[in-house]
């Protein structure tokens, strides 16, 4: 038995004071008296124990941008710690905020031959060393009473945008510490006024003279800023495009909108580029996945920019850690009574303003003949139906470029694709982790959440699934099984002369596998988009299901380098 004051009763605490409400992880010896402190304190959060370190990172992840606040993985030392990296460079290539809670032998350990060292002592390897480069802040807590200090600064840098570590010696976990309850500390807003009024002269001035477009991104999700921006593009008459792993700041059907940025983008918003006077840039670098296409346009257009950090495009740049405020101040002043500068006095979209759309044009891809569903019948087939305010995870690859694509996102929705690193089975976690998150509505309804991954990403991280069904979670798998890397097979066709393939797997069932694994698991394998249709609408229910649907591994996305070498 213990006192109840042990500094990992503090970190429960702590946690739950932060409003996060549920731990990801993987148990392990120098990881399981923060799981003794969570059951102790279970009214306060939920330990959900996943199958796999990436996985449990991924949760905590798609859980932070879902909720836009904090994610929470624990992992034990060694190689939980090491499984912990690649979740971990994708929020910190995303800048999404999540604390690691990694657990170390003891102290008196240390240099001296225990499993699983990491202090960087007498040749173990550096955990210190091995994370600092992937997150915002990174510390061994060598004391109880060191906690403290290193928590508020940890959970500051993490909401700076980014994964925050610290690593904690098991005997310091269980040692007590006498300490004040925390206090989370303030978030800290930063914006540079004059960058600001800079901005603002900008889009006064293209006012003026012609059409303002605004490619917004994945920040917006992040700072909550969607009402912000729809303001700010509502007074400016503002064209609307989104960064690809943006598509849930701004509805489909709002006024003005013109498609997705980039590499699995809509020619609408290469057209309304090249009749702008200023493209404004919100929440969004502008990384090669966001401009690819679009750099000739793009040279010949005035940019101004808003974001945490300065695009990779030269700008007229304003910093802010957060777009909610900022927005809301640059709407404001927007909408001031009309002046020589062309501004204009703003009123609220009507609904009739909010029914207007239209239908984007998509990429024309080369014909298929092969075997299975074509990608865009798929994710039409999905679309219509999405339950209003559904949620949609995406795996990167030819399925997350037909799902950027093609998807029409219900209006209250979440949408994440993983592009910051790019991480294969990322979708399974991170979409387990949002559904803990939102699987209710503030109504008391349920909510649904949608992963759409490849079979390749099923086979590295698709195991998660059994976290799903012991949670009962209402969560709708759908894993497109062309049997295939496919995005490699088509690499190996368009740029090294279709002389071989390492890409193509010896075929599998998902479908029947996963319901020879769980046979109270919703499953199904249609082959027609009536089946599938049918088996999207049975599946609908409580509870996760599973949708295995065949395609052509030698399908070509609606992915834009793809199509031009094509073309050659």
């Amino acid at each position: 038995m213990h006192s109840g004051t042990r500094v990992v009763d503090h970190l429960v605490k702590a946690i739950s004071r932060l409003g996060v409400r549920h731990v990801f992880g993987v148990d392990g010896a120098n990881i399981e008296d923060l799981y003794d402190a969570a059951f102790d304190h279970r009214e306060l959060i939920t330990a959900v124990v996943a199958k796999h370190e990436f996985s449990a990172a991924t949760m905590a992840d798609g859980y932070a941008r879902s909720t836009s606040g904090l994610g929470v993985v624990a992992a034990t030392s060694g190689g939980g710690a090491v499984n912990l990296v690649a979740g971990l460079a994708e929020s910190f290539a995303s800048r999404v905020p999540v604390l690691a809670l990694v657990g170390q032998p003891p102290t008196v350990l240390e240099g001296k031959g225990a499993f699983q060292d990491s202090s960087g002592r007498a040749g173990a390897f550096d955990a210190v060393r091995l994370f600092t480069p992937i997150t915002r802040y990174c510390a061994r807590v060598g004391a109880p009473a060191d906690l403290p200090a290193h928590l508020t600064r940890a959970v500051a840098a993490a909401r700076a945008g980014g994964p925050a570590v610290l690593l904690l010696p098991k005997d310091v976990q269980q040692a007590d510490l006498v300490a004040p309850p925390f206090t989370p500390p303030a978030r800290g807003y930063r914006r540079d006024i004059e960058g600001l009024w800079r901005v603002l002269h900008a889009v006064r001035a293209a006012r003026s003279t012609g059409k303002v477009v605004i490619v917004a991104g994945d920040q917006v999700a992040r700072d909550d800023a969607r009402a912000q921006l729809a303001r700010v593009a509502a007074v400016l008459d503002a064209a609307v495009g989104v960064a690809p792993e943006a598509k849930d700041v701004y509805h489909h059907g709002d006024p003005g909108f013109c498609g997705v940025a980039g590499s699995m983008g809509h020619p609408e918003l290469t057209d309304a580029l090249h009749n702008a006077a200023l493209c404004l840039l919100i929440g969004t670098r502008m990384p090669i996945t966001a401009r690819a296409g679009l750099d000739e346009v793009l040279a010949h257009v005035s940019l101004a920019s808003i974001g945490a950090a300065a695009p990779f495009l030269p700008s007229v740049h304003v910093r802010s850690t957060d777009l909610a405020i900022t927005l809301a101040e640059l709407g404001t002043e927007l909408a001031r009574p009309a002046t020589a500068s062309g501004a204009s006095t703003w009123t609220p979209p009507t609904a009739a303003d909010a029914r207007r759309g239209r239908t984007l044009t998509a990429i024309t891809v080369p014909p298929s003949d092969g075997p299975g569903l074509r990608y865009r019948e798929v994710v039409e087939t999905i679309n219509a139906a999405l339950p209003d305010g559904a949620d949609v995870f995406a795996d990167a690859g030819n399925t997350g470029a037909a799902v950027v694509h093609h998807l029409r996102l219900p209006r209250g929705g979440r949408f994440t694709v993983a592009l910051g690193m790019g991480g294969m089975g990322y979708a399974f976690g991170a979409g387990i982790g949002s559904a803990f998150a939102r699987a209710q509505r503030r109504d008391g309804t349920p909510r649904r959440t949608f992963v759409i991954a490849g079979d390749g990403a099923f086979f590295m991280h698709g195991m998660e699934i059994h976290t799903a069904v012991e949670y009962r979670l209402p969560i709708t798998f759908v894993v497109f099984n062309n049997n295939a890397h496919a995005m490699c097979i088509t690499r190996e066709q368009l740029y090294y002369g279709d002389r071989y393939s390492f890409n193509r797997f010896r075929p599998a069932h998902p479908g029947a596998g996963m319901a020879a694994m769980f046979p109270d698991l919703c499953t199904h394998a249609p082959t027609t988009p009536a089946g599938l249709a049918a088996a999207l609408r049975h599946c609908g229910h409580r509870g996760p299901s599973f949708i295995a649907v065949d395609c052509d591994p030698d399908e070509i996305p609606p992915f834009t380098p793809f199509l031009a070498a094509s073309r050659s």
